[in-house]
């Protein structure tokens, strides 16, 4: 077992025997520490590199199957890779995700969803629904990849976080393989919203993604139809800081590859982090604004009962910006914090917006900024027209660099320059 230890906060000689190895590594992110693993065990002259979170609970039992499958396939299966279900710790019977695909909508999606695998039928279904799909990858939480696959196809990009699973599933295209009894148990997704990772590094990553990998056009457009269209239901509920972040992912991606080669990720993720709405419990926001606005829990991060005609109205670019003042209420209105600001006919025309958590317990206040509205307004049609005018060649740089950035020279060079 190596610990690759990004924090570089363990005693590596006193945790290290025969059988673990702690490496001391600059935090390089995600991508940084998986590269390292990945290195050392070529190194070792491992057949297969295992690769998972430090946020996950796992039984033993995950590495025997693992073990077991491996010895047991034919030459079809000889490079295929094992992923390993996660599971909810809260709901520890319930298999959130363990094989998904870059949809052609430009989204993420699950292959299996929310079985409950504690009876024969979710059993069933997740040993039955097909994974053998195109664009298909593995998270990286369990992720069991041959290391002749790694030879040929290089180490990961280096994105420090989001998206360097996925760009290693476009790139190598594997096989997946999966079963019942290999998986890991996670606290769950919902309602851990950070723009400076959910805004700022899901857009830059995926774009040099689709440009390293040569995703198809329609994918990227349809990436970039949602990238306009939730940049702008941000900015008309004045969550400015994270249009903002996305405005900042785009324009890194412009900078080309020699910005991802030469950046320092964890102070880049630091300074993009001070952007992140920060939510303040509620005792500690004015008494008066919280009483006229407790929010429906429907609307906390739910959403899925929403009808299509409410869903048609929230679409509607009522953007409160545009109106005089004297057509704006300074009541305050509730919603929640990463989405929108819905339902539309109780948020319109407020001036004052209280942004809820999914449990109500801390919030945040926004008021209307007409002056960084316009700015965001301007900046956004700026970098889209770069965009559009620049975008082919500077995909054609990322395809250029992705060996170069995909090498061990490179990994090597990169790691020591910021052991420093």
């Amino acid at each position: 077992m190596f610990v690759i230890d990004n924090g570089r906060t363990l005693d590596a000689k006193a945790f290290s025997d025969g059988n673990i190895t702690v490496l001391s590594n600059p935090n390089v992110g995600g991508s940084g520490g998986f590269a390292r693993g990945m290195m050392e065990a070529l190194d070792y002259g491992a057949t297969h590199v295992l690769l998972m979170d430090d946020d996950v609970r796992v039984f033993p039992e995950s590495f025997i199957r693992t073990r077991n499958l491996l010895c047991l396939v034919n030459e079809r299966y000889k490079d295929a890779f094992v992923e390993g279900a996660m599971l909810n710790m809260e709901d520890p019977n319930l298999l959130f995700e363990d094989v998904a695909v870059v949809k052609r909508d430009g989204m993420y999606g699950r292959i299996k969803e929310d079985l409950l695998i504690d009876g024969v039928e979710g059993i069933s279904d997740a040993e039955s629904i097909d994974v053998e799909l195109e664009r298909a990858y593995g998270a990286w939480w369990y992720c069991c990849i041959p290391t002749n696959v790694i030879r040929q196809k290089g180490l990961p990009l280096p994105l420090f976080v989001r998206c360097d699973d996925v760009e290693y599933g476009m790139r190598t295209k594997p096989l997946i393989m999966t079963m019942n009894g290999i998986c890991v148990w996670h606290e769950r997704f919902e309602g851990r919203f950070r723009a400076s990772v959910d805004s700022y590094q899901l857009t830059r990553n995926f774009l040099i993604m689709s440009a390293c990998d040569e995703l198809d056009k329609s994918i990227v457009r349809a990436f970039m139809v949602r990238f306009s269209r939730t940049f702008h239901i941000y900015l008309r509920s004045m969550n400015y800081d994270t249009c903002e972040l996305m405005l900042d992912g785009l324009a890194d991606y412009l900078k080309g590859p020699a910005f991802i080669r030469n950046v320092d990720g964890e102070q880049l993720l630091k300074k993009n982090g001070a952007l992140n709405e920060v939510l303040d419990d509620v005792s500690t926001i004015d008494a008066d604004i919280i009483n006229k606005t407790k929010p429906n829990p429907r609307y906390l991060g739910q959403g899925k009962d929403r009808g299509m005609i409410l869903k048609t109205i929230e679409m509607i670019p009522h953007d409160r910006h545009f109106l005089p003042d004297f057509l704006l209420s300074n009541k305050p209105a509730p919603m929640y914090y990463s989405r929108g600001a819905y339902p539309a006919r109780t948020t319109m025309r407020k001036s004052t917006l209280v942004a809820y958590d999914q449990s109500a317990t801390k919030a945040h206040v926004r008021t209307m900024d007409r002056k960084r509205w316009a700015h965001l307004r301007e900046r956004f049609g700026v970098l889209m027209r770069e965009y559009r005018k620049s975008g082919a060649q500077i995909a054609k740089d990322y395809r250029d660099a992705l060996p170069t950035l995909t090498s061990r020279e490179f990994w090597e060079k990169y790691l020591s320059d910021r052991a420093m």
